[in-house]
């Protein structure tokens, strides 16, 4: 590759402003949040299903 031929520039994290990073982080945190709940939604039906139930 000469001198002259360049790669493109590609936009670093850090170029982007505060908001969009925090709506990312609160978008992951939500997904992840609701993903524990479904799983422990489902995990809580096997068990009920298996014979297990809360007094």
């Amino acid at each position: 590759m000469s001198s002259e031929e360049k790669l493109p520039q590609t936009k670093a994290i850090t170029d982007s402003p505060w908001w969009k990073k925090l709506g990312w982080m609160a978008i992951i945190w939500l997904g992840s949040v609701l993903a524990l709940f479904a799983f422990s939604y489902v995990f809580k039906l096997m068990m009920t299903a298996a014979g297990m139930k809360v007094k």
